[in-house]
């Protein structure tokens, strides 16, 4: 064979190649190229059908012809108009006094910081009732803070709509902590050192440089826990009690409907799990990557 026939077979090689009918790699997935093993696959239909078959049970039973009169209906109404408000309250009372404590947790070094993380995150796992007992204890009428509220400014903050509001911020904020404390940490401090070198004080840096910065974080962190206190049942009926138009949010509701009109409590049920969906669709760029 000339050198002449060795490269035009060495070119055609290549270009056959370059065309596809040379040998090709083989695409590996997650999983080597195996199929699911039937241990794990049987356990997470379960896992899956068990979250899934109770909230398809509720959209089933579902009254849809008298869910218009069910949602206008006087009680229904007053509890979504009053979770509503209390919710975006309590949302705002976390935000005034969430973000400061972020930041203080995430960009300043002091004697018991871990300890003090985590009492901020105890409310996660604590019990509501217990939060509900808590708060009674501290600002109750007889309580060690609330006797004083009491006596000096005639604020009794038990059995009120405030009470609702404070109930529900407890168990909000360290949503929203957790949330801009994990943004701050991610965030690149040469911006804020940038603008220190530049004259500006730590506060205007931080109301300058940083906000805008973990803006995305702090409205995930407000959207989780205005979800969070929308949904609060436990600590507002120890603390606020279950007084209609007062007190009664949509959770107290539909525990209160459940006993007298299902159909009600139904109804008040799919709201909670719209505004559920709503807000995990609010937060998908965040928590979930594209496959």
């Amino acid at each position: 064979m000339t050198p002449a026939d060795t490269s035009g077979a060495a070119a055609r090689t290549h270009k056959g190649t370059r065309k596809g009918t040379g040998p090709r790699r083989r695409r590996v997935g997650a999983g080597g190229g195996q199929g699911v093993p039937l241990p794990l696959l049987l356990p997470a239909l379960l896992a899956l059908a068990f979250l899934l078959v109770p909230l398809l049970a509720l959209l089933v039973r579902t009254p849809w012809q008298s869910m218009p009169e069910q949602l206008t209906s006087p009680v229904v109404w007053q509890a979504l108009r009053l979770s509503l408000v209390c919710a975006t309250a309590a949302t705002a009372v976390s935000l005034v006094l969430g973000v400061p404590l972020a930041w203080l947790l995430a960009r300043t070094e002091f004697p018991g910081r871990g300890l003090v993380r985590a009492l901020v995150t105890l409310p996660l796992v604590l019990p509501p009732v217990v939060g509900g007992v808590a708060l009674l204890m501290a600002l109750g009428r007889n309580g060690i803070v609330g006797q004083w509220l009491d006596q000096w400014f005639g604020i009794s903050l038990p059995f009120t709509t405030a009470g609702v509001v404070v109930a529900e911020a407890f168990v909000a904020m360290p949503f929203l902590v957790i949330s801009v404390e994990g943004t701050l940490r991610a965030a690149d401090r040469r911006y804020e050192e940038a603008a220190a070198t530049l004259g500006a004080s730590r506060f205007t840096a931080f109301r300058r440089v940083t906000l805008p910065l973990i803006a995305p974080g702090i409205a995930a962190g407000s959207v989780l826990a205005w979800a969070r206190a929308l949904g609060e049942f436990g600590a507002t009926i120890t603390f606020a009690g279950n007084f209609p138009d007062r007190t009664q949010t949509m959770p107290l509701a539909v525990y209160l409907a459940l006993q007298s009109d299902p159909e009600a409590a139904i109804a008040l049920s799919v709201v909670l799990l719209a505004v559920s969906i709503a807000v995990l669709a609010g937060l998908r760029d965040r928590w979930m990557t594209a496959s």
